[in-house]
């Protein structure tokens, strides 16, 4: 999809209500299925984070931003997932944390991002994390310079890809609640995308394929 295509959708995209848990649950595998609702876990008092999903033209078409995680000692190494992190006590509010966070992952500013809308939080259970989606564009070809300690991989994603079907697979995992399960996912380029990050993906599709009416 041209960038052009997309950006004039975007007040559509912007004033269409969220699709939630619905749009969500299409990527979730059984066992994760009891943790859909976010608001059955505040009682745990999970730490707050927030990511952004950056949309941007690159030659003429429509790029989303993904990034590998580099290894480290936590459940989340090495997984594919959005720029983003935890919030912080200097953070004005959770847009401020995803963008903040974008800047230091991948180098691309706050002023460089127009925030389009917030998407449905998701509850991690492994980590007690209430994760905040935004959905952000950048109107230009972003320079993206990622973080050495933070950053493994730089996976850019055209749209017309994310809202193919072909790419949505069962695949078998490892994960931190069950030993080999099969597991919804988003295979793209050798790169599995799948928990958290492939349910938001799976709302941004479906609100983008009603916005557009694909």
């Amino acid at each position: 999809m041209t960038f052009e295509t997309f950006f004039h959708q975007i007040h559509a995209i912007k004033s269409s209500e969220l699709l939630g848990i619905e749009a969500q649950e299409v990527m979730v595998p059984i066992e994760r299925r009891p943790y859909l609702d976010v608001e059955q876990f505040k009682e745990r008092h999970p730490r707050t984070s927030a990511v952004m999903m950056l949309l941007y033209p690159k030659e003429g078409d429509t790029s989303l931003l993904l990034i590998e995680r580099a290894t480290y000692k936590g459940v989340h190494s090495g997984q594919v997932g959005f720029p983003g992190g935890k919030f912080e006590q200097s953070d004005v509010d959770l847009e401020t944390t995803a963008l903040r966070e974008t800047m230091e992952e991948v180098g691309i500013t706050a002023n460089q991002i127009e925030v389009i809308k917030p998407f449905t939080q998701v509850y991690i259970p492994p980590s007690n994390f209430i994760v905040q989606p935004f959905l952000g564009i950048i109107t230009e070809t972003p320079t993206i310079v990622p973080s050495d300690y933070e950053v493994a991989n730089i996976i850019e994603m055209p749209l017309n890809t994310l809202l193919d079907d072909s790419i949505v697979q069962n695949v078998y995992l490892q994960t931190s609640y069950a030993d080999y399960i099969n597991v919804p996912a988003f295979v793209y380029n050798d790169y599995t995308i799948w928990g958290a990050t492939a349910m938001m993906l799976s709302e941004l599709k479906e609100t983008i394929k009603l916005s557009i009416r694909i």
